[in-house]
């Protein structure tokens, strides 16, 4: 599961050969790299949002921002290391162009506007994906729930009457055969090439590592790229924690399957550790299963508990690729999503605390400062921004993971619907947690109006890009949720919106009851009929 922020990168391929030079100067498409200060990826951060018609307007709403990192500390095999997780996290991104859209070069060399070809490199496509996936350039087809995971002339009808066992799964592509039958085609299979040069780049960096569980990991991630079997490798990343070194690589969220939401799309992440903000934050993992006993829901939707082996560390982030690159950028990571996984082990919480900053400086601050109203703005903080960021994925970790009537996952039972509900979740919990530990004394720092602050000014920097997205959806659901609770007061005359404390947090209380308890149930309909009720725009809130 992932949190956003709206990015996209410029300086896709960053120059791993050591230059010179005492300062990180960006030359076309490449970063030069001082040895002792940092790695740096330069990235689009999407500042401002017009309401237009002339959709070339919107060519320009991306500014540019760079990330860096201290590589310092690392050893020279490390800095060797981290060119080859890259060069494997361009074939990833390759083969996310590929279930996005098809063929990437075709279409960039048919754009002759430069601005709108550079569009279309950070979308992945033709389409905006910050405006409900509008086409932006003539000629091209809308873009399909779907993606290319299954046949353009497949209906959702044939799909669920097909008797196919896995047809469900993660890893496979559904294509016909020549009687025009629905199949499935193994990841492994129709990527071969591709996986198996990625799979042989992570084995060479395994021969790099110094840190025994990281080479196994990167040994079994490279074993998993061209075999689909992925739960080893996840189980190793588990227990790989002290390595200054990440990468997170594969095929792994399944937001870019709208139709069913089952296939995952690949992605990349390659980070460094931030030590110091780390050991901030190790403690809270300890809470889950505490935290899990008290949710405000009844008891039969808390019996499962949470493993006790997950962590929390702060990372910067030096590289996106795929899925995770597209459109927006991720700021914080809560994996695996194997929920066998989650229960044996628990997550690992990523937070991605230099792309969390440059989103609360670029984008929510000068939000906020339009739409809070000017005595709460002192409650706006990056400590609580973070906190709400980092919570959010730790929430992932409560809850409930299979239905009370013994059916299946509720990602099984929910469908399309099961990403939008559960990013639903972990927001609403996430806030949940902070409350409590506030409570306990667990966390000194700031207060609670500071988190529900930043919380709602957190709503308005996502729901300027409409409700397509699940994030986008959850986050209408719980606003207009909140609205109906009168968790805040709108001032007409000033348009400023203001907390209400007291409100809030019983509207934070009973939407954590109302999730968990359709979550438990396997309630397609109702979780439908929530969001498609809730999770939409008022005019009110578009022209704010």
């Amino acid at each position: 599961m992932k949190k956003i922020l709206n990015m996209s990168v410029v300086a896709l391929a960053v120059s791993m050969s050591i230059s010179g030079c005492n300062n990180n100067e960006s030359t076309n498409d490449e970063t030069l790299v001082d040895e002792n200060v940092a790695v740096s990826q330069e990235v689009a951060s999407e500042v401002k949002q017009e309401t237009v018609t002339d959709t070339y307007s919107r060519f320009d709403i991306y500014a540019p921002f760079t990330l860096t990192s201290d590589l310092s500390h690392l050893s020279n095999n490390q800095k060797e290391m981290i060119g080859l997780l890259i060069d494997a996290g361009k074939i990833m991104d390759g083969l996310f162009w590929k279930v996005a859209y098809g063929d990437r070069d075709s279409l960039l060399n048919s754009i002759k506007d430069p601005k709108a070809r550079r569009f279309a490199e950070i979308n992945y496509g033709p389409w905006d994906r910050l405006d409900a996936n509008s086409v932006f350039i003539e000629g091209a087809a809308e873009k399909s729930k779907g993606a290319s995971y299954y046949p353009s002339d497949m209906t959702k009808a044939e799909f669920e009457a097909w008797e196919q066992e896995g047809k469900d799964g993660l890893y496979s592509l559904v294509r016909r055969n020549e009687t025009g039958d629905l199949h499935l085609q193994p990841y492994s299979v129709a990527f071969e090439k591709e996986l198996t040069e990625a799979s042989n780049l992570l084995k060479k960096a395994a021969t790099l590592a110094d840190n025994a569980e990281f080479k196994k990991y990167l040994e079994l991630r490279a074993l998993a790229l061209i075999s689909d079997e992925y739960q080893a490798s996840d189980m190793a990343w588990m227990d790989m924690k002290t390595n200054p070194i990440e990468v997170v690589i594969g095929p792994i969220e399944t937001y870019e399957d709208q139709l069913f939401g089952y296939r995952a799309a690949f992605s990349t992440y390659v980070l460094i550790k931030d030590l110091a903000w780390s050991d901030k934050l190790s403690k809270y993992a300890a809470f889950l299963p505490e935290l899990q006993k008290g949710l405000p829901v009844d008891e039969k939707y808390k019996q499962e508990m949470p493993g006790t082996d997950s962590d929390l560390n702060a990372y910067d982030i030096v590289f996106y690729a795929g899925d995770s690159n597209a459109g927006s950028k991720t700021i914080a990571i809560n994996l695996p999503n194997d929920e066998e996984v989650q229960l044996a082990k628990g997550t690992r919480r990523l937070q991605l605390k230099n792309a969390m900053k440059a989103k609360f400086d670029k984008i929510l601050v000068p939000i906020a400062e339009q739409l809070i109203a000017p005595e709460q703005r002192k409650h706006l903080t990056f400590d609580a921004f973070f906190g709400n960021t980092m919570f959010h994925e730790v929430a992932h970790g409560l809850g409930i993971k299979n239905t009370l009537d013994g059916s299946g996952t509720v990602r099984a039972a929910l469908k399309e619907t099961a990403s939008a509900l559960e990013e639903g979740k972990a927001d609403i919990l996430g806030l949940y947690m902070i409350s409590e530990l506030f409570k306990k004394g667990e966390i000194a720092e700031g207060e609670v109006m500071d988190n529900y602050v930043t919380f709602l000014a957190g709503i308005f920097r996502s729901v300027r890009f409409g409700a397509t997205s699940a994030h986008g959806k959850a986050n209408m659901v719980r606003f207009n949720y909140f609205k109906d609770k009168g968790a805040f007061n709108y001032n007409v005359k000033t348009g400023h919106y203001s907390v209400n404390f007291d409100k809030m947090t019983e509207a934070m209380n009973s939407l954590s009851s109302l999730i968990l308890t359709l979550q438990g149930n396997g309630d397609y309909t109702g979780v439908k009929n929530l969001l498609d009720t809730k999770g939409v725009v008022s005019q009110q809130l578009a022209n704010d």
